[in-house]
């Protein structure tokens, strides 16, 4: 069993987020392993140890050849990485980075699961998952909170807003996987130090076979228009009663339709 699980390495949620003069984010200093592809690489090592062998690799983009969110990765199990580091990089909307990993899939050979969060920290955009499938022309089981996999297929139980759905399918598959999947293991001494000489590919887009005008902001099919402060929270309306406040409180569960 070979499974890549894709990572993604943002600056750090703890501290404020500062903007380029192109309204992206700035990426620049250390970055660290979002907490969302955490569960997916735990997943994916439970699910080479019960599989009784195979590998878990990592894949990344991330700028000036960033690698600290991706060691701790490592040091969580996974065998080896491969980061595509480039300043052509820069602006990439979401097909471009599918675009980019369904290349690194073709890169690493022999991969029976590729495993990536819903959707990360810093982007939100959820598209990413699906577009990889695509790209590749394999299943896509999006939303996985358990995964089981056997003779040749993979089936998950898929969140819903009622329960879950079971879905099965045939391997190779893309499965984006939901924070409550399990509990990710903290890396132990031994394993950050493992990590540290755990092989780690950096490559160009260039050696992907990606041309420069299908990436970065030359090749983005989004764009962001303007980037304005939330606005602050208002303070909310407080009903006395004076007999109909329960009259009052359905109103106002109707107009927001509720109920």
């Amino acid at each position: 069993m070979n499974i890549l699980v894709c990572v993604k390495q943002i600056p750090d949620p703890a501290t404020p987020g500062e903007l380029d003069s192109d309204s992206s984010l700035k990426r620049e200093g250390k970055l660290i392993l979002d907490e969302s592809d955490s569960y997916g690489v735990e997943m994916a090592l439970q699910l080479v140890e019960a599989a009784g062998g195979g590998a878990v690799s990592l894949f990344s983009m991330a700028p000036n050849e960033e690698t600290s969110g991706l060691r701790t990765a490592l040091a969580m199990g996974a065998e080896k990485a491969i980061l595509v580091s480039d300043d052509a990089l820069a602006g990439t909307d979401a097909l471009g980075t599918a675009k980019v990993i369904a290349k690194a899939v073709e890169r690493v050979g022999e991969v029976d699961l590729v495993m990536t969060a819903t959707e990360s920290t810093d982007g939100y955009t959820g598209t990413v998952p699906a577009q990889v499938a695509e790209l590749l022309g394999w299943p896509s089981l999006t939303f996985a909170r358990h995964i089981e996999i056997s003779d040749g297929s993979v089936t998950i139980q898929r969140q819903t807003e009622a329960g879950y759905d079971t879905v099965t399918c045939g391997l190779p598959a893309v499965v984006s996987v939901t924070a409550g999947v399990v509990e990710p293991r903290y890396p132990s001494f031994k394993g950050i130090m493992a990590a540290k000489s755990k092989p780690l590919d950096v490559v160009k887009a260039g050696d992907l076979g990606l041309a420069a005008e299908q990436l970065g902001w030359a090749g983005a099919r989004q764009e962001v228009s303007s980037v304005e402060p939330a606005p602050e929270r208002q303070a909310g309306e407080k009903i006395e009663d004076e007999g109909d406040a329960h009259e009052r409180i359905v109103s106002f569960l109707e107009d927001l339709k509720i109920i």
